[in-house]
């Protein structure tokens, strides 16, 4: 054991993990190509161990220790990221937020909940549902993920049209900044003390610190929920209906629009073959929820709509958490992803033709589709799928790579951004001095060198090497 390990076994005790399994275990995170080496049995660089604080005082003990051992630190939420972000080198160690869960607090009167940090977001949704109440947040992988993890990633949840992204639910957050010092930032509904400094976190991938406590700002549960949808000729057809929507100022927490083949694959009973199927969820007081779908009625079926069975949003509310696996598709030498972009509505149809025949260039394609899913004032965000079947299993990888060049490409050649809410990791770190400039690359250095000098903290992740 090293002197690194004997000084955190004796603060931990059997809380620090140092078996094979639990080391593996938290390694990596669900990309694509984390997959694919375990499956090919690659070898993969091992943390020395994984620690599991209970509170912020033992992480800035644990980060001190580090710190002076230079050590490079991994925090680990629930796992749940498919980018990458999640794959330190051999020896670094790895700490867990998973002792650091439940709900510190709840205030109806001011609609506040505090939880710590590896607390699981379906159960902290449960807690304050209990009270009436929502957090609002609901990604894909609620089951999955952890609070503190929507927070390092900048997540968005799929109600987010209404409710915005983790950004504007929460209201303040505790965190240990690499050289061990507790922030807390302030629980108030706005501030003009300077800039926001949850803006560091949000985001940072666990490249500046360790989020150890989040509180959201509530909202009251819905006292009614609608579902609604229209079919389309195709997906750009359907683009201006939900631009003019939100223009009027109505706001569906869901406004989801998808292409002919995902509409025929999720919804064959509902929607015509060859057709684009768009569907919103409306909640709210019941007179609200009357007037808004009236309205969001008459503004598609004068965009050429024709109304849809509503069943379509019941079926999709019963399988929207649902995450597909990889494995069975690598298994049989298929590979495939889904690729989260954002663009200004003008952009949106050149996009999603300028990534899809793209895509269809790759050799092996087998499929090349999309849906928008989280819609602003200003633009939409578009969610491409792509799916492969290389003539050499040996391939995969480089096909892999190969659609994702050719979609971040694209996004960035309309104007784009290459990510909406799955991160930057690993798998779009080189492209992120195209997005927001050398300038930008240089501050988010700065701001990193400033925090942590050693680059201790989830080295490799978000941003490139100084010599890319």
């Amino acid at each position: 054991m090293t002197d690194l390990t004997l000084n955190l076994e004796s603060l931990l005790g059997e809380r620090l993990r140092l078996d094979r399994e639990s080391r593996a275990k938290h390694s990596r995170d669900t990309w694509v190509l984390s997959e694919l080496d375990d499956l090919n049995e690659s070898e993969i660089p091992l943390p020395l161990a994984v620690a599991e604080p209970e509170n912020a005082q033992e992480v800035s003990a644990i980060l001190r220790a580090c710190r002076d051992a230079r050590v490079a630190v991994v925090p680990y939420g629930g796992g749940s990221g498919v980018c990458g972000a999640i794959r330190g080198p051999a020896g670094a160690l790895v700490v867990s937020t998973a002792r650091m869960d439940g709900l510190v607090s709840i205030d109806s009167h001011n609609l506040v909940a505090t939880f710590r940090a590896g607390t699981n977001g379906m159960e902290a949704e449960r807690a304050v549902q209990k009270e009436g109440l929502t957090i609002g947040q609901w990604p894909q992988s609620i089951e999955l993920s952890t609070v503190g993890g929507w927070v390092a990633t900048r997540a968005a949840g799929q109600f987010s049209t209404a409710y915005g992204s983790i950004e504007d639910m929460l209201l303040d957050l505790e965190a240990v900044l690499p050289n061990g010092e507790i922030l807390r930032t302030r629980r108030t509904p706005r501030a003009a003390a300077g800039p926001d400094l949850r803006q560091l976190f949000l985001g940072s991938e666990g490249t500046l610190g360790i989020v150890t406590e989040v509180s959201f700002s509530l909202r009251a549960l819905p006292a009614c929920q609608r579902g609604q949808a229209f079919h389309f000729a195709d997906l750009k057809d359907a683009i201006d209906p939900i631009r003019r929507v939100l223009r009027d100022g109505w706001r569906p927490p869901v406004v989801r629009l998808y292409d002919a083949p995902e509409s025929h694959r999720h919804f064959h009973e509902t929607c015509p073959e060859g057709r684009a199927m768009l569907i919103f969820l409306h909640e709210g007081p019941e007179r609200l929820v009357d007037v808004q779908s009236e309205a969001v009625a008459q503004t598609c079926q004068a965009a050429g709509g024709t109304a849809a069975d509503a069943s379509s949003v019941d079926k999709w509310l019963a399988n929207r958490n649902h995450v597909p696996g990889f494995r069975s598709f690598l298994e049989k030498g298929i590979i495939l992803d889904t690729i989260e972009v954002a663009c200004l509505w003008d952009q949106v149809t050149p996009l999603y033709e300028r990534v899809t025949s793209s895509l269809r260039e790759v050799p092996g394609i087998l499929l090349a589709s999309g849906h928008s899913s989280h819609s602003y004032r200003s633009g939409t965000n578009l969610y491409f799928t792509f799916v492969a079947r290389p003539d050499d299993a040996g391939a995969m990888a480089d096909t892999y790579r190969e659609c994702w060049k050719r979609t971040i490409d694209a996004t960035l050649a309309v104007g784009g951004g290459i990510s909406h809410h799955h991160g930057i990791g690993r798998v779009r770190r080189d492209a992120l001095p195209q997005e927001i400039g050398q300038a930008g690359i240089d501050t988010l250095r700065a701001i990193k060198h400033a925090l942590d000098p050693e680059n201790l903290f989830n080295p490799g992740a978000l941003l490139p090497p100084i010599s890319a």
